[in-house]
């Protein structure tokens, strides 16, 4: 055996293979570190997929746009159905003025009206004038949809004024779920379905067997969300006015939950942080007063709007807003062009990010994976997880935004925060600091995919700490960023 070398060339030697060991061993080890544990409940493959979506368009079009009513009684002719000009191309126009990706079409409403010619009624478009009898507006759209790289939802109104089946359990249900069977298997692929669980206070007794359906849609559309008071996929938000609560869980307990009863609206507002189900809410809202299209009325003002925007996706919601054509069979085009501003408004303010070229640090780091710095890729499938033996010991955990020296003085009155939440919601308190001040500029409950704060006025500074509590798990965040909304009062310009 060879004798140890005491030479200073091999200690030399030595602790250079010892350097290069030890640093790959840190380097393996970052490279491989794993993901935290899922929060359960967490939500589908469909439901990110929805949730990305941000914004999506609903139009309300039936017999109640020729009769100027909200409601129908069903007893309308058929007759009374004659657009002129219907070009469900100019409505896929508005949905693009509105940077929308999924559009849901009212296939029937209360008044039982259906919009393609169902082999199980009377009552439909076969009946009216329209296109001689032979129309099929659910075709037109789907087609106008699938042409412009859109996807189709469907709300078919369990409520029916019309049919006599109606109160008869078996034969209304067994007619109900035919209507479904049609519409899910006779128009290509369907990315949601509206379960409305409205109903006249003196409307017939009538027992829905929405399992039945539920499972009935799963079985014909397997990728579908279903949506109801209670889901299966999305929830009801509680009101028709576009606003989440201020403290938004994608969680609720289902069972909690009779579709359609009343005193159920604050809990489906904000949801439960005990919550089993993964049931995240849609904000339904009509960019007019009313679902339906009425002459005398016109479209919501731009703030009103950005309002409903900030209170909607800025809460952690899908913001489902209605566009109704009019008796001609076309969206006005001042509705259009007030899509297009709101469109317009909405990049304004997110299309610049002011934390752009920042550096971030952390109250810790899992491993090079999941770094402070992930927040800022602009990436939905990277984030910031905290150390893997950092606990919470009621301090808190942080992360913090340094921008450049060059950038320190732009202002900003919006902070944008998200979370992980392919790996379920957690935070349940958070604070926003400028350059360590004593009073923080924004704070609230709840993040979620998306919680957007507007200050009261812009400010300036080099350092933006968000400081986040969460019990249920460490905090994982994709996203902090820093916007200017012009739009806003005392906003200033870009």
């Amino acid at each position: 055996m060879m004798g140890r070398c005491a030479s200073p060339r091999c200690a030399l030697a030595a602790a250079l293979i010892a350097a290069v060991v030890a640093a790959t061993s840190s380097s393996l080890a970052e490279a491989t570190a794993t993901p935290p544990l899922p929060v359960l409940p967490v939500p589908t493959a469909a439901q990110l997929r929805w949730q990305r979506r941000e914004v999506i368009m609903f139009f309300h079009f039936g017999m109640n746009t020729f009769t100027d009513s909200e409601w129908g009684t069903g007893r309308e002719p058929p007759a009374a159905f004659r657009p002129a000009a219907l070009d469900a191309s100019q409505w896929m126009d508005a949905a693009a003025a509105a940077g929308a990706s999924l559009v849901v079409l009212v296939a029937k409403h209360h008044d039982g009206f259906c919009l393609w010619p169902s082999a199980h009624t009377a009552h439909s478009v076969r009946a009216s004038p329209w296109r001689g009898g032979r129309g099929d507006v659910v075709r037109e759209f789907a087609d106008a949809a699938r042409a412009r790289g859109l996807d189709i939802g469907i709300y078919l109104s369990p409520w029916d004024r019309h049919d006599k089946r109606y109160g008869r359990e078996v034969a209304y249900n067994e007619y109900y779920l035919a209507q479904l069977h049609e519409l899910l298997t006779g128009y290509g692929s369907v990315s949601e379905i509206w379960f409305d669980g409205a109903k006249g206070k003196n409307a017939t007794n009538m027992t829905y067997h929405f399992q039945e359906w539920f499972q009935t849609v799963r079985q014909l559309q397997s990728s579908i969300n279903i949506f109801s008071d209670d889901g299966p996929d999305l929830r009801w938000v509680g009101d028709e006015n576009g606003s989440a609560g201020s403290t938004c869980w994608s969680t609720i307990n289902r069972s909690k939950i009779t579709i359609g009863e009343a005193g159920i609206e604050k809990y489906l507002n904000t949801g439960d942080p005990r919550g089993k189900d993964w049931v995240p809410p849609e904000c339904d809202v009509s960019i007019r007063p009313g679902w339906f299209w009425h002459k005398n009325e016109t479209a919501k003002p731009l703030p009103e709007l950005l309002e409903v925007y900030y209170n909607s996706v800025g809460r952690n919601c899908v913001l489902l807003l209605n566009a109704p054509p009019n008796t001609t069979g076309l969206v006005d085009a001042a509705d259009i062009a007030r899509l297009r501003e709101f469109r317009a408004a909405v990049t304004a303010i997110f299309g610049t990010d002011l934390a752009a070229g920042s550096a971030a640090r952390a109250s810790g780091e899992r491993g090079g994976r999941f770094a402070a710095a992930n927040v800022l890729d602009g990436r939905d499938d990277t984030y910031w997880a905290p150390a893997a033996a950092e606990a919470e010991d009621g301090g808190g955990y942080w992360i913090e935004l340094r921008r450049p020296a060059s950038a320190a003085a732009r202002k900003f009155n919006v902070v944008r925060i998200q979370e992980h939440v392919a790996m379920g919601q957690r935070v349940e308190r958070h604070e926003v600091y400028v350059d360590g001040g004593g009073a923080a500029v924004a704070s609230g409950t709840t993040v979620g995919h998306k919680r957007l704060h507007r200050l009261g006025a812009p400010v300036a500074g080099r350092t933006v700490r968000v400081w986040l509590a969460s019990r249920r798990g460490p905090p994982l965040l994709s996203a902090v960023g820093l916007h200017l909304d012009p739009f806003a009062a005392g906003g200033g310009t870009m």
